[in-house]
């Protein structure tokens, strides 16, 4: 059991984002005051002799490793290389740093993407490098496998207490809605809403409606990140989800109530479904004695109300 000091400094990598702006809003609750956190503007995560002044003045004894250069499908197919090349540098950058100047412990955020396309469900951290990736965001699955083999070989190598998440699929305050970029759940939020002020009659969903995923709060995930931090200290990797699968169609339902969009649902099947079932296997993590805590229906109405109050000001 590791326990992590409320006086102790922590830097929170990509404190911006969706995942970092949730572990700071979790650590403040928690009572940890000694936060440090740099923009992108301030502190470019990708320039070694940057990161490596940045550890050498703050010496940071917690580490969360939250950044990382992210996008939707679209983002990962067209920019390939920058997503290869951003997130490999980011994450190599702060884990030889930390390495170098003896922080205590560091948590390095993965994505569930790193499974096989034609992975068994659910997926149980021992599938990982079994199959082939999905080709359209292969690079991006490529440098966050490389991550946390970084943290798992710096343990055997190094000794350090490096360790490593593996998220599901993520939604919640400040994500990101737009509508080409984003990932479906806000989109789908996105899309109802705007029917909803535009009062038009059917909002269109891509394919059947059938496939299986899971979602998880990103508040749910920033506690069972700092839970992973004060009581997990593994070279192997954990899943973080639910362990609860959802269909598209029973998705876009509930948002579609939410929002309070009186029209018709239309699916679209000409356009493609993608894997007709993802899921996390969380036995690891639920073993060590955490679980999930908000349920769908409650996670998304937290997201939409804060959705309502920033929608003039969100990143387009």
């Amino acid at each position: 059991m590791h326990t992590m000091d409320s006086q102790a400094k922590v830097f929170v990598a990509g404190h911006n984002g969706l995942v970092g702006g949730a572990v700071v809003r979790a650590l403040q609750q928690q009572g940890y005051a000694n936060l440090v956190v740099r923009s992108s503007r301030e502190l470019d995560l990708r320039q070694q002799q940057a990161v490596e002044d940045f550890f050498a003045t703050e010496k940071p004894a917690y580490v969360f490793l939250a950044a990382a250069k992210v996008g939707g499908i679209q983002a990962n197919n067209v920019y390939r290389g920058e997503f290869l090349y951003d997130n490999l540098m980011i994450e190599s950058n702060i884990i030889h740093s930390a390495y170098r100047h003896q922080v205590q412990k560091l948590l390095f955020l993965g994505s569930s993407c790193i499974y096989p396309k034609l992975c068994a469900q659910p997926m149980r951290e021992d599938y990982l490098l079994t199959g082939a990736l999905e080709p359209t965001n292969e690079p991006y699955a490529i440098a966050k496998i490389a991550g946390l083999k970084l943290c798992e070989n710096y343990c055997r190598q190094y000794g350090v207490n490096f360790i490593s998440a593996m998220p599901t699929n993520l939604y919640g305050v400040n994500d990101n809605f737009d509508l080409n970029n984003s990932h479906v759940l806000p989109a789908l939020m996105r899309k109802f809403h705007e029917a909803k002020i535009n009062q038009a009659s059917t909002v269109t969903v891509w394919g059947t409606g059938e496939p299986l995923r899971e979602f998880l709060y990103v508040d749910d995930l920033a506690d069972a990140l700092i839970y992973l931090m004060k009581t997990y200290d593994d070279v192997d990797f954990v899943n973080v989800g639910t362990g609860q699968e959802i269909s598209i169609k029973e998705l876009a339902l509930t948002i579609q109530a939410v929002v309070g969009f009186e029209g018709e649902l239309v699916f679209d099947t000409s356009k493609p479904n993608g894997t007709p079932r993802k899921l996390l296997d969380v036995s690891r993590l639920n073993s060590l004695g955490w679980q999930a805590q908000t349920d769908l229906k409650t996670g998304i109405e937290k997201t939409y109300a804060w959705y309502l109050e920033n929608v003039d000001t969100l990143r387009a």
